[in-house]
């Protein structure tokens, strides 16, 4: 992490001392010369904010144990076949957000490393992206309106969305969708969301969850 943080440090700085070079050969009319110092100037300016930007979303992730805490879930019906969704996390203000539907699905961001990214030392990370409802009615699934909630929080550069983007300049950088399958909503039902290295697992804890789960779940996990 303290080599990442170093390279974008003298990138940046590469390209402030070439800024000057700059301004001085514009200074003595020696055009051709600001030109090559402008260039790189520019790029080396433009490695250092993105290697900063990439760094900032990162340290905007939460860092992902062997099996780490998400949150809690609990939902609320409204009327038949919608529910309001109480997503609570800690650290942050409880969302309370509308799914139409039968089941439910969270998604998160992961971010996990391998070489040469781990002698950088990070940590792998995840943050959660989406919480959508679906009707298990396969003709209502395609006549009724869907409802997907975003979750993810907007950054100039997003350390996942780049790393799927631009593989190739990302080596050692394993950016995945970590997933739970679909689990019925219920009225008062409430579920703990916790995420392994390779997916959501959502577990009943109380028995209007684990009624609507039933036997889908061995052991009352839902991936």
């Amino acid at each position: 992490m303290n080599v990442f943080i170093a390279a974008s440090a003298i990138l940046t700085l590469i390209a402030i001392l070439y800024l000057g070079a700059t301004v001085r050969h514009l200074g003595r009319r020696h055009f051709l010369r600001a030109g090559g110092s402008a260039a790189t100037c520019v790029a080396t300016g433009a490695l250092g904010t993105a290697g900063i930007l990439l760094f900032i979303s990162y340290l905007g992730y939460e860092r992902l144990t062997d099996e780490q805490l998400v949150g809690v879930i609990e939902f609320t019906r409204a009327s038949p076949q919608e529910y309001t969704a109480r997503l609570m996390v800690d650290g942050e203000l409880d969302r309370l957000l509308i799914l139409r539907g039968d089941e439910w699905q969270l998604d998160a961001r992961v971010v996990t490393w391998k070489p040469p990214a781990t002698i950088l030392g990070f940590e792998p990370v995840y943050q959660l992206e989406r919480l959508s409802g679906r009707y298990s009615s396969v003709d209502r699934e395609l006549s009724q309106p869907r409802t997907v909630h975003d979750l993810a929080e907007e950054r100039p550069l997003d350390l996942w969305s780049f790393a799927r983007n631009f593989p190739k300049l990302t080596p050692g950088v394993d950016a995945y969708y970590g997933t739970a399958t679909y689990v019925p909503m219920a009225d008062g039902a409430r579920f703990r969301v916790t995420l392994s290295r390779d997916a959501l697992i959502a577990r009943p804890i109380n028995d209007e969850a684990r009624e609507a789960v039933g036997d889908w779940g061995q052991d009352d996990d839902v991936r």
